[in-house]
Parts: C-alpha cells; structure tokens; sequence
C-alpha cells in the first residue's frame, strides 16, 4: 500500500520494494484483478474533500480474476468523480520475462505471452475522463508520468507551525545574578584583600 503522496521519488522507491510473497505462499491466486483494485482505489478517494480526485492505473495484463468487472469499476469511478489514467505497460505478444525467484535470488526468465487488453484501458480512461497511455520503456513511462503530472495540476496548501521559544531569559538572570555578586563582593570581602 501507498499512502497519498506527491512524492515521486517515494512512490517509485516503494515499487521497487513489492514483494509478492503472498503469492508464493498460496495467499493470494495469480491474475490481475483490475476490477477489484480499481474499485479499491475508488474506495479510498470517494469521501475525499479535495478537488481532483485521480487514480493513476498501470497494468501489463488483462482483468483475468476479480468479482468485479473493469468496466463496472469505471463507472463506479465516474459516479464518484474519479479520474482515472491507464498505463499499459510493456508489449502484446510473446515477451520475456522473471516468472520465479531461483533460491540464490536471481531470476529465472521465460518467453510468455502478454495478454494486455488496451481496449478496456482505453475505455476505462474514457468512461472516467482520464487519459490512455501505452509504455514499452522506462522513459516512455517517465515521461507519462510528467505529462499526467501537468495535466493535474493544483495547489497543494501546506501551513507551517511553528512555536517561538525565548531561551535567553535563564541565561540573562544568571548573568544579572553573577553581576550582583561581583559587586556585593567588590564592596565587601574582596575590598580587605591588598
């Protein structure tokens, strides 16, 4: 999970840290709950205050699992004034690509097919007032993310606090009391000393 943030940099540092252990140990099934994940996301944004509310959804696969339809989900989204951008990643056909994780922690590859279905990305994208984007590269995805970030644009009202402490008043008491001394002693015992 990732909470709401405008910190790029976070963000992808926590995609580089997913870990699907769940899936290994039999948790949670294999497939792509577009559906599911989109209505999740809907969830979290639908009692949101603020004045553009955006999902951004990035998938290299097809809805193959879920309850819930993708298209259902868009239209929940709209209902809730939900934008959503969709990003497909990667390329149709057969694609090489990490399948398990060998025991030293290297990656075992093999061919598989990509079964991305555009269409229903393209019509999620629309149904909402988002936008559809197809990625193949690192920079490709970059420079979606820049333009999704100009395209929603807002203020961000941040107010700072904070408390003044005068720390010079025990400081200057001692220094008033340590001058009262010098002088009492001035005028007393150190005056007998020749």
């Amino acid at each position: 999970q990732c909470p709401l943030t405008t910190d790029h940099a976070e963000l992808l540092s926590m995609f580089r840290n997913v870990n699907c252990d769940l899936q290994t140990n039999g948790v949670i099934a294999p497939g792509t709950a577009i559906g599911m994940g989109l209505t999740n996301a809907v969830s979290k944004l639908a009692e949101s205050k603020t004045k553009s509310k955006v999902i951004i959804l990035l998938t290299d696969g097809t809805n193959n699992t879920g309850d819930i339809s993708p298209l259902t989900a868009a239209e929940i989204a709209r209902q809730k004034q939900v934008r959503v951008y969709t990003i497909a990643v990667g390329k149709q056909g057969m694609v090489r690509q990490p399948v398990s994780v060998l025991p030293d922690g290297s990656f075992y590859y093999a061919t598989v097919k990509s079964d991305m279905d555009p269409a229903t990305l393209r019509a999620i994208a629309k149904t909402t007032g988002g936008k559809f984007y197809e990625a193949a590269s690192k920079r490709e995805l970059e420079k979606i993310y820049q333009d999704i970030d100009q395209l929603e644009r807002s203020k961000l009202v941040q107010q700072n606090h904070s408390q003044k402490y005068e720390a010079y008043a025990p400081f200057a008491w001692a220094a008033f009391v340590l001058l009262l001394i010098e002088i009492l002693l001035r005028l007393t015992w150190l005056r007998r000393i020749p």
